[in-house]
């Protein structure tokens, strides 16, 4: 477990793929690779989301970090496992989902906004914490969430972040970042979504 959480800390940005279709699936996913962003999301509300995962686990294997959101079923969870995701995301903090995810030994990335439901996903064995929508009350609610959060905790900000405020979300202490139509949106061209993902890369090399 330890080594994907290196893994990602050397690279926290998190490509969310809403809308994505299997016949995007390979050029995409090799474009954000040669971009330099290699932990993926694809949503689970997006046309055949299983042969689109299928495709780019096929394609990258653990060249990649692959994850699954708009998990929202326990059932979804096994089938998830079965495929080769190591990540279970939701929108939302379930109890349920993260246990189930704990079992099948990938790591869970829960949706929270407050702090009681923060200090339940980590109770149940929520990994990282994804904040969602991030871009409401924007850097000074993470950190207030920070200020109570048990020191260590992994927070990734989500919905909303864009090349113009990543950089103070990354200077606030976050584990990850997510980024989704800023990076990717159905059907734009593989070179677009490289050099998207080139800039956000640059931008966050760019801070340290």
């Amino acid at each position: 477990m330890q080594d994907i959480f290196t893994k990602i800390a050397q690279m926290p940005l998190i490509a969310i793929l809403r809308g994505i279709e299997p016949q995007e699936a390979g050029g995409v996913s090799t474009a954000l690779v040669n971009g330099g962003i290699k932990f993926m999301e694809v949503t689970l509300n997006s046309p055949d989301w299983q042969s689109s995962l299928e495709i780019m686990n096929d394609k990258h294997g653990d060249e990649i970090i692959l994850g699954a959101g708009t998990v929202i079923q326990v059932e979804q969870v096994e089938r998830l496992a079965d495929i080769g995701v190591k990540v279970i995301i939701s929108p939302n903090m379930d109890a349920d989902i993260i246990k189930a995810t704990k079992a099948r030994g990938m790591l869970s990335m829960p949706g929270c906004y407050t702090p009681s439901e923060c200090f339940q996903a980590l109770k149940f064995g929520a990994d990282i914490l994804k904040i969602f929508p991030a871009d409401n009350l924007g850097v000074s609610h993470i950190n207030a969430l920070q200020a109570v959060l048990p020191k260590g905790t992994r927070i990734c900000p989500t919905g909303g972040v864009s090349l113009s405020n990543m950089q103070s979300f990354q200077k606030a202490g976050v584990f990850a970042m997510g980024m989704g139509s800023a990076l990717y949106k159905p059907k734009k061209p593989t070179e677009e979504v490289e050099e998207a993902a080139k800039q956000f890369v640059s931008a966050y090399q760019s801070a340290l």
